[in-house]
């Protein structure tokens, strides 16, 4: 479970029910570049990798890293009980589009604050290329 402090007011219910549920967040070391329809949507050397449980470790790149001139806001939204809620952005450029291509948190759960200020571009059938210092990342 990622770090909590004892003042923490916003704790996530699923690590109540699940207490062995884990959550990391690490430094991603490297250059990361998101590009959809031939453009640069994000480019970064501060991204950050979420692993959860036996999901894939999933990229998550600071807001202001990111060409939201080229996403549109839709009212998609998720929720998570270990995350909180997420909302979603469509891929507007090039001429082309991938809708829900973007998620964030905008109030998470205290135990991953940090997720507040990034988003993640993790859906690789929506956008073309996810780099990590030039080379194609996997999941």
């Amino acid at each position: 479970m990622p770090n909590t402090d004892s003042a923490a007011t916003n704790l996530a219910p699923g690590f109540k029910k699940h207490p062995d549920h884990t959550i990391t967040l690490e430094p991603l070391l490297g250059s990361v570049q998101v590009e959809a329809f031939g453009q640069v949507i994000a480019e970064t050397s501060q991204a950050i990798l979420l692993r959860e449980g036996g999901y894939p470790p999933v990229v998550y790149l600071p807001r202001d890293d990111v060409r939201f001139d080229l996403l549109q806001a839709n009212s998609n939204t998720t929720y998570c009980p270990f995350k909180g809620e997420a909302r979603y952005w469509d891929i507007q450029a090039g001429g082309g589009g991938a809708s829900a291509a973007v998620w964030g948190y905008d109030s998470p759960y205290d135990e991953v604050a940090q997720l507040s200020d990034y988003v993640a571009f993790f859906y690789p059938d929506r956008v073309e290329k996810i780099l990590l210092d030039g080379q194609p990342m996997t999941q």
